[in-house]
């Protein structure tokens, strides 16, 4: 059973080299699950039509045959990436990028988008698209770095801290490590909170570090139970959420987090973490959401 909602997988395309990347994983990612892939090219012909000269700026009609060729193409590419029994369709909408994508989120089961694209006039998917995306949208996000491809073989990592988002998280990498017969890391950060070492209290690292382990390895037993065949390293880290999963992903195939975790003492994952987690990783980041809770 699969742990994504119900709805294809769409694939943002612009012909950048990520986009290239983020086509070739979501072909796969939908192969192996059975389910149809939905390529979509936003041009923002409206905005660009208002903010050029009239004369300088090609017609919508004149321009549309290369979007939709370059959609065939991005076709050909899935196709080639999972199989020709893969269920591939493709458009081409005008429109703004982020918002675009954000309203196929409300029927998709997964958005996967390039880090970053090209910028200027052919700028559909751009850095500030993909955070904006993985913000707002409705479905699980999976933003792909320009060699993130999923041929990878190495770990699939979660970071867990016990929230809601966080067990969908960890539901999600379960699933993705079985699918990918990868070793699945479950990493857990914690640090002490600032100003605590000016109270006169003595902090047992090895004992909280211990706690922390139990803690963890209570929240995945069940998705063990689940799947039977995925291999669990457990990872508790003192250090920064951020920081603590990067380290742990230097050779991962897939990151998975939750878009918000818990604050306070237990603060894990912030939408800062999965932002910085964005920003800075190597490989496909994963960013998982509750439509009931993320409206």
């Amino acid at each position: 059973m699969t742990q994504i909602p119900d709805g294809p997988v769409v694939v943002g395309v612009d012909g950048s080299p990520a986009g290239g990347a983020a086509i070739d994983w979501a072909a796969r990612f939908a192969a192996e699950r059975k389910l149809p892939l939905r390529l979509i090219y936003v041009f923002p012909f409206p905005s660009l039509a208002a903010s050029v000269a009239p004369e300088s700026l090609p017609t919508e009609s004149e321009l549309r045959p290369g979007f939709e060729r370059m959609v065939g193409e991005a076709a050909d590419r899935a196709r080639k990436a999972a199989g020709a029994e893969l269920v591939v369709s493709g458009t081409v909408i005008e429109g703004v990028p982020a918002e675009a994508l954000i309203d196929e989120s409300q029927r998709a089961g997964l958005v996967v988008l390039g880090s970053r694209g090209y910028g200027g006039f052919r700028g559909l998917l751009v850095g500030s698209v993909s955070v904006q995306v993985a913000a707002h949208a409705a479905s699980p996000v999976v933003v792909v770095p320009p060699r993130g491809d999923g041929a990878g073989t190495g770990p699939v990592v979660v970071g867990v801290d016990g929230s809601e988002l966080s067990e969908s998280a960890v539901a999600f990498a379960f699933e993705a490590a079985s699918f990918r017969n990868a070793e699945l890391i479950a990493v857990s950060a914690w640090q002490v909170p600032a100003g605590l070492d000016l109270v006169p209290m003595q902090v047992d690292v090895d004992q909280f570090g211990a706690d922390q382990d139990r803690a963890l390895a209570e929240s995945l037993a069940g998705y063990q139970e689940r799947y039977p065949d995925v291999r669990v390293r457990r990872q508790v880290s003192l250090g920064s959420a951020a920081q603590v999963l990067l380290e742990a992903a230097a050779d991962a195939q897939l990151i998975v987090v939750g878009s918000r975790g818990r604050g306070g003492f237990k603060g894990l994952l912030l939408g800062s973490v999965s932002q910085s987690v964005l920003h800075n990783a190597n490989c496909p980041v994963a960013i998982i959401k509750d439509r009931a809770t993320e409206e």
